[in-house]
């Protein structure tokens, strides 16, 4: 059965840290991207970041010098460090690994920041 399982989300405060992590199972992670998207309500799902099968990153303007993706193929996870948080970062993110003519979703967490 595939999953990807996230955790780590909750409440920071502005200016401050969050570390989130995604477990997949029940396929050949390291042959896929692993990346990182977040929803807020009423609005599409957009890319924070994404890591290819061969460490390539790609991040969005708007989380550029905050985030940092990495992944752990022999653990088969995918991590989002977030630091600098900031208010408009409060969405639910969401795991994601992606072959081409396949990916998979995690059903994602809640990230708060207020203060």
């Amino acid at each position: 059965q595939v999953q990807l399982v996230e955790s780590g989300g909750g409440l920071a405060q502005p200016g401050g840290s969050l570390k989130l992590s995604c477990g997949a199972s029940g396929f050949a992670f390291r042959l896929y991207a692993a990346g990182w998207y977040r929803q807020g309500p009423g609005e599409q799902r957009e890319l924070v970041a994404t890591q290819h099968q061969g460490g390539a990153t790609n991040y969005a303007d708007s989380v550029k010098g905050r985030f940092t993706i990495t992944r752990d193929n022999a653990k088969s996870m995918v991590f989002l460090q977030m630091n600098s948080l900031k208010t408009e970062d409060t969405v639910v993110y969401y795991c994601n690994a992606n072959a081409l003519t396949r990916q998979y979703w995690g059903q994602g967490i809640q990230v708060t920041v207020a203060s």
